[in-house]
């Protein structure tokens, strides 16, 4: 059970890793295309390295950058929303569980509810 928390830690720290890596990689190529005229982005994809190519090739830079960040983002909102209805099942209040003070206080609720109704 231990190695099981270790590793959704783990998942975790690569998720957030990789969504930086791949949201800095979105905000370098619109710091290189907004604003600039076609001619001069133009003139910067026939340079050298990682950038210039991603302009050339636009299919590459949706595939392996656009399209995964799209797919981990909508996993994060998934898992978030099976962590909270896990969470609020285990979290239901028992009568059990309340205190003296908190019947009395629940029953004088209902009773003020059931005589507004009547």
């Amino acid at each position: 059970m231990k190695n099981k928390k270790v590793l959704w830690f783990a998942l975790g720290g690569l998720d957030v890793a990789l969504t930086g890596f791949l949201f800095v990689i979105h905000i370098l190529m619109l710091s290189h295309i907004v604003g600039k005229t076609p001619e001069a982005v133009q003139a910067y994809a026939q340079g050298a390295g990682l950038i210039p190519y991603l302009i050339r090739n636009l299919t590459v830079y949706l595939v392996a950058f656009v399209i995964p960040l799209f797919l981990i983002l909508a996993a994060n909102i998934v898992v978030l929303v099976i962590y909270l209805r896990k969470k609020g099942k285990d979290e239901q209040v028992k009568i059990s569980d309340l205190s003296e003070e908190e019947k009395e206080k629940l029953r004088k609720e209902l009773l003020e509810e059931l005589s507004d109704k009547k």
